[in-house]
Parts: structure tokens; sequence; C-alpha cells
């Protein structure tokens, strides 16, 4: 019986690459969430500022602009509290990582021609700057930040409250 428990604490305990792996897997968590929550809260205030500078992006058709000005803020909110709270983590991160990869897309696009515009992430000030390299870079950085998030969420990173294989003696 002695054998047994030293074997089962010993696949038991946790390997300090694990505590980091979480540590980071939380943290990325909560970096996208409040990017999200931040990001979500001046569109939702003033929609109509918010469905101005997506027009401008001169990408979606006009019947879809009005629609994606309402919807686009309140995805992000709910998406920011899921990731914070890490409710429906699967499929939080795979609509994160579209959405990323749509506004690097948008970014570089409206860059590639020319338009000088503002990004409308987090103010729908035009006098907000307009987005350049450094906003795409910015993005691309939350963009990696997310693919982690991915790859950890399909390969159960988290290892909290992870079942031992039955494999192992009780």
């Amino acid at each position: 019986m002695e054998q047994k428990n030293r074997s089962y604490n010993k696949c038991a305990r946790r390997h300090p690459h694990t505590i980091i792996t979480d540590i980071v897997y939380h943290a990325a968590r909560w970096i996208l969430g409040i990017v999200f929550i931040c990001a979500s809260f001046h569109k939702i205030r003033y929609p109509a500022a918010f469905a101005e500078a997506v027009y401008l992006y001169q990408i979606l058709p006009d019947w879809l602009i009005n629609l994606s000005a309402l919807v686009l803020p309140w995805l992000e909110l709910l998406l920011g509290v899921f990731l914070i709270i890490g409710l429906w983590m699967p499929g939080a991160v795979v609509i994160t990582n579209l959405l990323f990869i749509t506004f690097m897309g948008a970014l570089s696009y409206n860059m590639a021609r020319g338009l000088d515009i503002s990004c409308g992430c987090f103010s729908t000030s035009p006098t907000a700057g307009a987005a350049d390299i450094w906003t795409v870079l910015r993005d691309g950085m939350f963009l990696a930040v997310s693919l982690y998030l991915l790859l950890a969420t399909f390969r159960s990173v988290p290892t909290e409250g992870r079942r031992l294989p039955s494999s192992l003696p009780e």
C-alpha cells in the first residue's frame, strides 16, 4: 500500500513548468479580456461614431455597416468577460482569433490602399490618429497571444482539475 501511495503522489505533484504555463495561460486570458472590454466601451457608448469608422474602412456593403457597428462592440464586451472568467473558452478563443485576423486584414488592406483613416479600435473619435504600421504590429501581438490561447485551450494547458489517467494506481 505504501508503494502505491508513493507512486501516486509522485505523479500528482505539479512540475514548475506546469505552474508557469498556467500563469502564462491565465495572464493571456486576462490581457485579451481587458483589451476587448476596453475596446468595446467607446463603441457601445457612441454607436453612430463607430458606424462612421466602419464606413470609412470601405470594406463592408452599406447594409452591414450599422449592423456590425451595433453587434461588434457587444461581442467584444462579451468575449472580454468570457476570457476573464474562463467561460466557454473554446468558442471564445476561436472567435477572438477570427476577430484579430479580420482586424489585421482590414487595417493592412486600407494601409495598402493608402487610406488615411482612424483605426476605430479603442476610440471612435476621428482625431484619434490614423491607423499605421504600429497599429498592425500591436494587433499582431494581440493575435500572437490569442493564437497561444487557442493552442493552449485545445491542448488543455490549465491542469487544474485535470483527472489523472485511469491506469495509475489508486
